[in-house]
């Protein structure tokens, strides 16, 4: 069950010593949050937002954030992106530019008289894809914003999703391991609901939910080897501080010692013993489901949670760079890097250190603001943006 990356996960097999540059060349939004049309014509640089909250600067990033699978950087609902005065369709086009050439993708939500007429739609050079997964053939994307700033002081769940999507960017087939787990676990949670008399059902469903959380769980503690070996060879830790990562997590816990066949023996045995208590609490009360993410400030040997807010920003900050350069490395290709209002909790010559970090690494990131001044260190090196009510300007005028 254990996790294996190597460039064959990418279907373009690149060499992972040589990532190959991919920027989004044109970016069309209809009907998307505020946006009722809306072009863009783009270069490889870093892209800068600027303009007054409640802009659309954050509607772009997460109309972008919808070029991967999932609900995007804010988790909506997908019939609420439309623009309120629509019928709640909605679509996100781009043209992706990469070593192999441009790809065109696009992505939406249909509304007929009923409702969505199917669920989000995604199309690869203007051919129907089979699902979202498919995405992860052409483009990874990763982001950071202000809702994860309470990351290491939240629930559980949080941390657990957070590290779900760090998973994700390297080994695509994680996200439907862990969607056929909850799955399962469903199942097993009606049936229990309903005091079902057929053992062999729950017996099966069990099996299901082992396999499948064994093999979640060996992938989130690979995924923690290798953002542990790239903090660790990082040169940043000067301005962000290396993270030590562990996992609270009974099955995660169980791999250290055991194999996966035999975790999963165990794992069917605490689910059918745990079957009366689970009844009546109506959920499950063990598996991978229930598994957190600790994080600790390397240097100081403090726990995330216990560090100052500025500290646990430079923290994220660093374990997002992190796992943008090994998805670079594990992909052969380079990611697509949202950041929004990265200024926050950050003083001046921490954000000035890491603009100049993000011109290194040569990706195309995409950075929001209110005001353009912050980023007027980058001059030409990128291109700056206004953006005020659904609309933009290209070539914002630096403070």
């Amino acid at each position: 069950m254990a996790l294996v990356l190597n460039t064959t996960d990418h279907p373009k097999g690149r060499e992972p010593s040589s990532p190959g540059k991919i920027y989004l060349s044109s970016l069309k939004l209809t009907n998307f949050r505020n946006y009722d049309e809306l072009t863009l014509r783009l270069d490889s640089r870093p892209v800068v937002l600027t303009g007054p909250n409640g802009a659309g600067k954050t509607n772009l990033l997460e109309a972008i954030s919808f070029l991967s699978p999932g609900r995007g950087l804010r988790r909506a609902r997908l019939a609420d992106l439309g623009r309120r005065d629509g019928d709640g369709s909605w679509a996100v086009a781009t043209t992706l530019a990469g070593p192999d050439g441009e790809t065109d993708i696009g992505t939406g939500l249909v509304f007929g008289n009923d409702g969505p007429a199917s669920p989000r739609a995604i199309r690869i050079n203007h051919a129907p894809a089979p699902g979202s997964r498919t995405l992860l053939d052409h483009l990874r994307v990763v982001w950071l914003t202000p809702a994860m700033d309470g990351l290491f002081t939240g629930p559980a769940a949080d941390r657990r999703r957070f590290l779900d999507r760090l998973v994700l960017a390297i080994d695509r087939r994680h996200g439907e391991r862990v969607a056929s787990y909850e799955k399962a676990m469903r199942g097993r949670n009606r049936l229990l609901e309903e005091n079902h008399s057929d053992v062999k059902w729950l017996d099966a469903i069990e099996a299901q939910m082992a396999e499948f959380g064994v093999a979640v769980a060996a992938a989130r503690k690979e995924c923690i080897a290798l953002l542990s070996k790239a903090i660790s060879a990082t040169s940043h830790d000067q301005t962000f501080p290396a993270a030590q990562f562990g996992i609270a997590g009974t099955v995660e816990e169980a791999l250290d010692t055991a194999s996966a066949t035999e975790v999963e023996d165990q794992l069917i045995r605490a689910f059918s013993l745990g079957r009366p208590a689970d009844r009546a609490a109506r959920r499950t009360l063990s598996g991978t489901h229930l598994s957190d993410l600790k994080v600790t400030h390397a240097p100081k040997q403090t726990l995330a949670a216990e560090c100052s807010t500025g500290e646990q920003k430079a923290l994220l900050v660093g374990i997002i760079l992190a796992h943008a350069g090994l998805i670079a490395r594990m992909n052969g290709e380079m990611p697509l890097l949202l950041m929004d209002e990265i200024g926050a909790h950050l003083d001046s010559t921490i954000r000035a250190d890491l603009l100049g970090i993000l011109l290194g690494l040569g990706f195309q990131v995409w950075l929001t603001g209110t005001e353009p001044g912050p980023f007027s260190v980058l001059g030409d090196a990128a291109q700056h943006i206004c953006v005020s009510d659904g609309t933009v300007k290209v070539g914002a005028t630096l403070g």
